[in-house]
């Protein structure tokens, strides 16, 4: 018989376990292709139109303006404000409020009993109704806890500051990408027309050539070497179109214009060389100050030093105020309502035991943040050095590219010359084009280098380039910032 309830509760038991089982339905595609057009259309929407050629402030603008990275780093921004708001809470008393209805099936009655005798010495007696309608509201508030309170909310505020050094460097690095982009993909504007028009005339010699070797005109090895050579010419010319190809579409996805859009960029005439006119020293005293990662670290330090506050706090006993008012229906009570109200002292006993080691906890937490700041500190000289580094190869590096793109363009126009009086063939001017464009693409390429390498400098110092207060959010106000920034920092005002 026992085994048969046992048999029974088993049975009953896995029912209710399969019972509890939770099973939820795949996503259907049609629920993932609405949401894919949601998104779609949420990412390009509400955006000015582009008009006229981009300038790289211009797209400095829209990268800062658009790209979803600096829209998510707003939003974490919002939400960290609106926690520090949710924290201040923790530091008003506790309110609690109940009201209802209480009854039972009997009368709630009571005697008493002779402690000496052990007689009955009291009838059976009630002092409650069998229904009746109760409220409280009653508040308590801890002095202990309302300090604790107000040290983490002074945490919230720290951490709402580091989300805020967190937003000012990715404005830093989305604005170090697309000086980046911007400038390589100036180098593909400039040169992918004539990469194109170059692998035009290189088709139709190739053309011509297959028509001479299948007509069995002059040596068959040297046809054959010549078209090796077209080939050979073709798969650079492929190489470098394709190095260039992706540069538009890496500076569409920077400043959030839909992929494949045709627009054009306005980068000006020449190349001028940018001078660095603010000495080392004064770069790395304001990388210290500017840094977001060593404000971070400022701020951690900061949050560190409270949390040994708070444990401190929590080995101190607590006062506590208490107040209420009452309501009771019950027909017995003389005061069916009334208030109440107290003072006490509260000491968490176990606190005190566990407090030193908390607290030395807390101070290796603070010893753990200065480390931090002191290492990160030296990276960030590090980096200010690299940046300069590559900042003054870069410009040895244009020179030398400069030069001898100027010499290569000068021996094109001596083969073509030669081409024209007929003393040299096809192939030896399309090489040497070839040379004079590769030359160009190196020479554009290394300007990109070293625009980008003087925009590392300010961006390794840690200095924003946006004011903390605009005119307005319009691209605009927001491209005009950006160029009074760069005057500034080109002048050496920083």
């Amino acid at each position: 018989m026992k085994h048969n309830y046992r048999t029974v509760g088993v049975s009953l038991l896995a029912l209710a376990i399969t019972g509890c089982a939770v099973h939820t339905q795949p996503i259907a595609l049609s629920t993932s292709a609405e949401r894919a057009q949601q998104d779609l259309s949420a990412i390009y929407q509400n955006q000015e139109p582009l008009s006229g050629p981009l300038t790289l402030h211009d797209a400095m603008a829209r990268a800062v303006k658009y790209n979803l990275e600096a829209r998510l780093k707003v939003m974490e921004q919002a939400l960290s404000e609106r926690q520090l708001d949710l924290a201040t809470f923790d530091m008003l008393p506790r309110m609690a409020m109940s009201a209802g209805y209480a009854g039972r099936n009997n009368v709630s009655a009571s005697s008493s009993e002779s402690i000496e005798t052990g007689t009955q010495s009291l009838e059976p007696s009630t002092s409650q109704d069998r229904d009746r309608e109760v409220a409280d509201l009653t508040m308590v508030w801890n002095v202990l806890d309302f300090g604790v309170s107000y040290v983490s909310a002074t945490q919230k505020s720290d951490q709402r500051l580091i989300v805020e050094e967190r937003r000012r460097k990715v404005v830093h690095t989305i604005t170090q990408d697309v000086r980046s982009a911007y400038w390589r993909a100036v180098a593909a504007e400039r040169l992918l027309s004539r990469i194109d028009g170059l692998m035009t005339r290189v088709d139709a010699a190739r053309g011509d050539s297959q028509q001479l070797s299948e007509q069995r005109l002059g040596d068959p090895v040297e046809a054959l070497n010549y078209q090796r050579s077209l080939i050979e010419a073709t798969r650079t010319l492929e190489q470098q179109r394709k190095a260039l190809s992706l540069a538009k579409t890496e500076l569409a996805t920077l400043i959030n214009l839909p992929l494949g859009s045709d627009f054009s960029l306005a980068a000006g005439e020449g190349y001028p060389v940018p001078e660095l006119a603010v000495a080392l020293p004064e770069l790395e005293e304001q990388a210290l100050i500017h840094r977001p990662e060593l404000r971070e670290q400022d701020y951690q330090a900061r949050i560190s030093a409270a949390e040994t506050r708070k444990a401190m706090l929590r080995m101190l006993p607590g006062l506590e105020f208490s107040a209420g008012g009452h309501y009771d229906s019950n027909s017995f009570l003389v005061n069916q309502s009334w208030a109440d109200y107290g003072v006490k002292v509260t000491w968490n006993l176990l606190n005190v035991l566990s407090g030193p080691a908390a607290l030395d906890a807390a101070k290796a937490g603070e010893a753990v943040a200065e480390a931090r700041r002191q290492a990160m500190s030296v990276a960030v000289l590090a980096q200010l050095h690299v940046a300069n580094a590559n900042y003054n190869e870069a410009r040895r590096q244009f020179d030398t590219s400069e030069q001898l793109s100027a010499l290569d363009e000068q021996i094109v126009t001596q083969l073509r010359n030669r081409r024209e009086a007929r003393s040299i063939g096809e192939l030896d001017l399309i090489q040497g084009e070839m040379s004079a464009l590769q030359a160009e693409l190196r020479r554009d390429l290394a300007y990109a280098e070293l625009r980008n390498a003087y925009g590392q400098l300010f961006a390794s110092v840690g200095l924003d380039p946006l004011p903390e207060q605009l005119p307005s959010d319009s691209l605009q106000d927001i491209s005009a910032a950006l160029v009074a920034s760069q005057q500034r920092w080109d002048r050496g005002e920083l």
